[in-house]
């Protein structure tokens, strides 16, 4: 590999023709066409220095993207887990998943949504999953809560549809009915798990000697027979904790009259949460078993209900510097691992579908929101960076990861790694629309974690939003953006631009833990720039950029220190 500076990555990208470099003359099925048209619509096209693995991975994973969007009965296109999981599951494929889809092939993340609606029972209960059969009841399996995802499609695609929205808004509403009815026979307002699959964590020693499936196949039932059961599950409570925060969201969007009740209800469920599932001494979420007893398996729960916005800035960082970033709990060389490295229990094995330690591809998805939910963009990095490394020499696009050497473990075409990859590059080095009617444009290139092979040596990444196309260039001597081919803004390697949907800076934000210094150069002027890490700066055309503590600042600048760099621990 070359160098080829900045007006030559971008001349890469600019000749980058998606629908060639996918493969799009050899598709199989008969939607294939159209969804490719549709992601070549979103103007997302990614370039890096001849011969980048990165590159040749990325379009290699789109295309299999494609195997898992298969026509539904309707003929509808809808989007599967992929690999031996033919279908559609809530806890994944039709929640966090589909969110990320949502940003590159909309239709068919709506009409993923949307099953979940249709194929609701009568009295309430969602489908665990979809399949090619039909609809699938046996356990509830949730993870990521649907009303959140619901509403960043929602926005991220300008408010619209209404009609989708107050559909899946009554359907939640049922299901949030049914889980109170059954799934707190305790009387705790948690909500409990009857069975391994309830939480998708298969084979996890969390639920060693409790049965995969609930009670003859009843969702509503749990063995009777088993010395432990019903677990208080803090992971589905806070799902249903965050799910109704974003009902009310929702509701008031409707201007329907139940938001105040369900914001009432989200915090009725966080106290039991914390009352009943929180371990103040450990800082940490365990099951409560039928005993009473904590169920003191330390496993990836704690990142689902961080990632359902469950505490404070204070609380994240005692979670990241104690379990997070820990390399004797969950930062593994390639992280995160789905039960603590410093159980006797810890399975590092990834030849097969398992939760008893390996990197799951779910966790890397996942993840992003509980560390950008409270300004930890910095270390969010030092995920992306390895994952990315690993990712560049993938082939397969397994479910999961070796923690120790990136190697790919279980089946291939899954689509939480392929969107996983379209993802990580879009938070590291492209331009992410965000639900808040923003674009990130940020200014890191992937680093060479593994024997200093290289990734990408520079970059480029377009989109097309409301009908402009942006492209941001990196290189290691700074980030440029073009507006409609022409240059708009330059601002310093290691920083985020933060800008409206009409590309305005709105603010820059520190990405590396060192501090950053250079010039933001936009609208004819040149700003310094002194950032430290997660430092945020509230920017417009008419303000002088300035740090905290550098000085007076413009009454239209406004800066803001983020919180300090939670660094790794070792103990």
């Amino acid at each position: 590999m070359g160098e080829m500076g900045e007006m030559g990555v971008l001349e890469r990208l600019r000749k980058m023709e998606v629908v060639s470099a996918v493969g799009g003359e050899g598709l199989r099925k008969s939607t294939d066409q159209a969804v490719l048209e549709e992601f070549a619509a979103s103007g997302v096209k990614f370039a890096a220095n001849e011969g980048s693995p990165l590159e040749r991975v990325y379009y290699a994973g789109v295309r299999k993207l494609l195997d898992c969007i298969v026509p539904s009965v309707s003929g509808v296109p809808v989007l599967h887990e992929g690999g031996v999981y033919l279908g559609t599951w809530l806890e994944s494929t039709g929640t966090i998943n589909t969110e990320l889809l949502s940003r590159f092939v909309p239709s068919v993340a709506q009409a993923t949504f949307t099953l979940f609606a249709d194929y609701q029972r009568s009295d309430g209960l969602m489908p665990y999953k979809v399949t090619g059969t039909g609809p699938a009841y046996r356990q509830i399996q949730m993870v990521t809560p649907l009303a959140r995802s619901v509403w960043n499609h929602y926005r991220l695609n300008g408010r619209a549809d209404r009609e989708f929205l107050d559909k899946m808004y009554r359907a939640m509403e049922r299901h949030d009915a049914w889980l109170a009815a059954f799934r707190d026979t305790r009387g705790t307002g948690c909500v409990e798990a009857f069975c391994t699959f309830d939480t998708g964590h298969d084979l996890s020693p969390r639920f060693w000697h409790v049965p995969d499936t609930s009670h003859l196949g009843d969702p509503r039932r749990y063995d009777p027979d088993s010395p432990v059961l019903p677990f208080l599950a803090p992971d589905l409570t806070a799902n249903v904790y965050c799910q109704r925060r974003y009902l009310a969201a929702i509701a008031a969007e409707l201007g329907a009259a139940a938001g105040p009740e369900w914001a009432a209800k989200a915090e009725a469920s966080l106290s039991s949460l914390m009352k009943h599932c929180y371990d103040a001494e450990d800082g940490f979420f365990y099951d409560v078993d039928a005993s009473g007893q904590f169920v003191r398996i330390q496993s990836d729960v704690l990142l689902r209900v961080l990632a359902c916005e469950v505490g404070d800035g204070v609380f994240f960082a005692s979670s990241l510097r104690r379990y997070l970033l820990n390399t004797r709990k969950f930062f593994a060389k390639y992280p995160f691992t789905s039960i603590a490295m410093d159980d006797p229990r810890f399975d590092p094995s990834s030849a097969y579908n398992t939760w008893a330690g390996t990197t799951n591809f779910l966790s890397l998805i996942r993840a992003p929101h509980a560390f950008e939910y409270h300004g930890r963009h910095v270390e969010l990095t030092w995920v992306l960076q390895p994952i990315l490394s690993a990712m560049a020499r993938m082939e397969r696009f397994a479910q999961c990861l070796s923690p120790w050497t990136g190697e790919e473990g279980f089946t291939e075409t899954y689509s939480p790694a392929i969107l996983c990859l379209l993802d990580y590059v879009e938070r590291l080095c492209g331009i992410l629309p965000m639900p808040e009617e923003e674009l990130w444009f940020t200014g890191l290139l992937p680093y060479p974690m593994d024997h200093g092979e290289v990734p990408a040596e520079e970059t480029a990444y377009a989109r097309k939003v409301d009908g402009t196309v942006f492209e941001l260039v990196n290189t290691r001597e700074g980030s440029t953006v073009y507006r409609d081919g022409e240059p708009y803004c330059r601002f310093p390697y290691g920083t985020r631009l933060v800008t409206d949907r009409r590309g305005e800076p709105k603010a820059l934000i520190g990405m590396s833990v060192r501090t950053v210094e250079g010039l933001l150069e936009f609208g004819g002027r040149a700003y310094p720039v002194n950032l430290g890490g997660n430092e945020v700066w509230r920017l417009n055309r008419d303000s002088a950029v300035s740090s905290p503590g550098s000085g007076p600042k413009s009454a239209s600048a406004e800066a803001l220190a983020g919180p300090d760099v939670a660094l790794p621990t070792y103990y």
